[in-house]
């Protein structure tokens, strides 16, 4: 008797973290989604005011750096959306949100690039390149891997064939 009440027990309190945790995911969702749009009217409102007092590149730059953020911000939203429904933490997502930053940041310093060459700064420059072309290989690597080992047949599952035939003496 005292077994059942326990078990009753447990499986209430995993309810009620279960709940908890689908709230927390839920409401954490809900914020991306806020950021994503926020991010969206921004760059638009930027690209409205291209004619502006600043120069072409300057407006373009801010409004593709907003944008890039937005996907950073929507891979985010999806890699909540892959916790809920597989109710395991996906890794995928995260190393694509680990590119586009990075790639984010290779491109806001293309644009700085020609103002700095010739000074002491670019030598810095090049091994920011470097360390962002670096981690963009390793991650594009890893999620590459991912993907390899996610179409792999499980292991635990023999297609059918029997010990023998897996063996080669079929």
């Amino acid at each position: 008797m005292a077994d059942k009440a326990e078990y009753k027990y447990k499986r209430v309190i995993g309810v009620a973290l279960e709940i908890g945790e689908d709230l927390a995911y839920f409401v954490i969702a809900a914020l991306l989604l806020v950021i994503a749009f926020i991010t969206l009217g921004k760059a638009m409102l930027t690209l409205w005011g291209l004619p502006g007092s600043e120069g072409v590149e300057v407006v373009v730059l801010e409004v593709l750096d907003l944008l890039l953020l937005v996907f950073i911000v929507i891979e985010l939203l999806f890699a909540v959306r892959a916790t809920i429904s597989r109710r395991e933490l996906v890794a995928e997502p995260f190393l694509l949100v680990g590119i586009i930053a990075s790639v984010k940041e290779i491109v806001v310093l293309a644009v700085k690039s020609p103002d700095l060459m010739g000074t002491e700064k670019f030598g810095d420059l090049v091994q920011n390149f470097a360390a962002l072309g670096g981690l963009v290989l390793v991650l594009s690597v890893a999620a590459w891997f991912l993907r390899v080992k996610e179409r792999e047949p499980s292991e635990a599952s023999n297609s059918g064939l029997g010990d023998d035939e897996m063996a080669g003496n079929g």
